[in-house]
């Protein structure tokens, strides 16, 4: 958020960075989990994407509130996006077997294509630094393209979802370190 002293705030940040780097966690650990033939892993596994999804969706909440005051439809967006990835993630409980990762590509593809417009907006309102947004752009870009590949048979996700991923880890820092601090912006020179 811009206030009268032309300085940016996005809220909740270190929340956020911290739901970022959980969320990659949560899920990694829990379907290694769930691969389980062993019950009481398989649970374990199924808390954990499940506690994955209600990260996810807080990080589409939370990040919104400040999105929408620079732009309501990317902020919209966002969530959408956040909400899409969640409840697909959560298919794999229903389906029982995450193998075949019915809900796993979808919801990396709509993330991917989805998250775009938000680092189109932390770029043009300078709300993070303009490397950081044009990382994310371009990481999230590949990160898509690799999943649609996927739905085509092509196992193409794995060779370009490191740009995205490394972004989300790289921007979760970020947020964590710079916290909720609104910080000065240099004024532009016309």
């Amino acid at each position: 958020m811009r206030d009268k002293g032309n300085s940016v705030t996005v809220f909740n940040a270190r929340l956020i960075g911290a739901f970022f780097l959980l969320a990659f966690l949560a899920y990694g650990i829990g379907r290694q989990l769930f691969e389980s033939t062993d019950d009481p892993e398989k649970y374990s596994g199924a808390s954990l994407i499940i506690a994955n999804s209600v990260m996810v969706l807080f990080i589409g909440i939370l990040l919104r509130k400040t999105l929408k005051l620079y732009n309501p439809t990317v902020g919209n967006i966002y969530l959408f996006t956040r909400i899409f990835e969640a409840l697909a993630l959560l298919t794999i409980l229903l389906n029982g077997n995450i193998s075949d990762d019915l809900g796993y590509f979808p919801a990396m593809l709509v993330l991917g294509i989805g998250s775009i417009p938000m680092c189109l907006t932390l770029l043009k309102h300078k709300i993070t630094p303009s490397w950081l947004a044009i990382w994310g752009a371009a990481g999230y870009a590949v990160f898509a393209f690799g999943f649609l590949m996927e739905l085509f048979g092509k196992a193409w996700s794995m060779y370009l979802l490191g740009p995205g991923g490394l972004w989300e880890v790289v921007f979760a820092i970020w947020l964590i370190i710079r916290g909720s601090k609104s910080v000065k912006l240099k004024p532009v020179n016309p």
